[in-house]
C-alpha cells in the first residue's frame, strides 16, 4: 500500500527545490504540492512525482478552472509541463525521469 502522507520535512523540500512557487507560472498565491503521476495510477510520494504548483494550475491539473485562473491553459497543457518541468530538472543531476518508460527511473 502506498503511503498518502507527505511528510512536513519533504514537503518543505519540494517547496525550497521549486522556490515556494508555481513551478508552471511562477504565481505564489495558494502554493500545493501536485503529484504528477496520481497515487491512484501508482504515482508515489518521491521528489521525482512531486510539483509545486498555484490553486489555479492545480485545480486545472484536475479538471477545475477558476474564474480568476489562466485561459489560455488546459488540463493536458498542465500535465505535460508538469512533466517537462521534472524531467529538465533532474536531467541537470544525471537521471532519467520518463513516467511512459517501464523500468527507468522515476516511472511508475
Amino acid at each position: 500500500m502506498l503511503d498518502a502522507k507527505i511528510s512536513n520535512k519533504q514537503r518543505l523540500s519540494i517547496y525550497k527545490r521549486d522556490n515556494f512557487r508555481c513551478a508552471l507560472c511562477d504565481g505564489v498565491r495558494g502554493i500545493q504540492i501536485h503529484h504528477v503521476i496520481p497515487r491512484g495510477r501508482g504515482g508515489n510520494n518521491s521528489n521525482h512525482n512531486l510539483i509545486t504548483l498555484c490553486m489555479y494550475c492545480h485545480g486545472i491539473a484536475h479538471g477545475t478552472k477558476w474564474a480568476e485562473g489562466p485561459d489560455y491553459i488546459d488540463q493536458e497543457d498542465i500535465e505535460l509541463s508538469c512533466v517537462e518541468y521534472l524531467s529538465d530538472l533532474y536531467a541537470g543531476e544525471g537521471e532519467v525521469w520518463n513516467p511512459w518508460e517501464p523500468g527507468k527511473e522515476g516511472s511508475w
